[in-house]
């Protein structure tokens, strides 16, 4: 699990898409960022750009002042490149050794840990509003007069509006740009 860990840390939101750095990449693969740039060069027609994507000069300054293991790209003549979780899977078409398929293998696994969990964080909000917005119709449409389950029914409210409004404390995992 070490591995999924340090990749989760290495995935970052740009552009409103979950994508890797190529130097990022290139060190998880165990060969030189030029070498893996090379390699999707001679294969461009496999990087649309769904898959990868140059950055800007000022993402690539936002992803300086964010990270600092990028400090020595701040003076870089080019931007770096970023891969979507289908680039990285291309990827593993271009770089055919065994680490680069174990650690693609990885890579998948995280993109699909984060989609699960933003999943899951989704659904257990939607839910737990409309569970609140159930039981305050039920009290708006019941009589007047003071039921025995009344009492319990707001705290069951309070609850679940404590649940809505407390920000729950989770761990960020990389960076989004503006």
């Amino acid at each position: 699990m070490k591995n999924i860990e340090i990749i989760e840390n290495r995935i970052f939101t740009i552009r409103g898409q979950k994508v890797m750095i190529d130097r990022d990449l290139a060190e998880l693969y165990e060969v030189p960022t030029h070498r893996l740039n090379e390699a999707v060069k001679r294969n461009k027609k496999r990087f649309p750009n769904d898959f990868m994507f140059k950055l800007t000069r000022d993402e690539l300054n936002e992803l300086i002042a964010n990270c600092d293991r990028f400090q020595t790209l701040k003076h870089s003549p080019t931007t770096p490149n970023a891969f979507t979780e289908q680039g990285v899977s291309m990827l593993s078409s271009v770089l055919n050794s065994d680490r680069a398929i174990s650690i693609n293998i990885e890579i998948i696994r995280a993109f699909v840990r984060l989609r699960q969990y933003a999943l899951i964080q989704n659904s257990t909000s939607r839910e737990i509003d409309e569970l609140r917005k159930m039981l305050m119709l039920h009290i708006e449409n019941t009589d007047k007069k003071f039921s025995e389950h009344d009492e319990t029914i707001n705290q069951i409210i309070r609850v679940l509006n404590n649940l809505i409004e407390t920000p729950r404390q989770t761990k960020q995992i990389g960076f989004t740009t503006k």
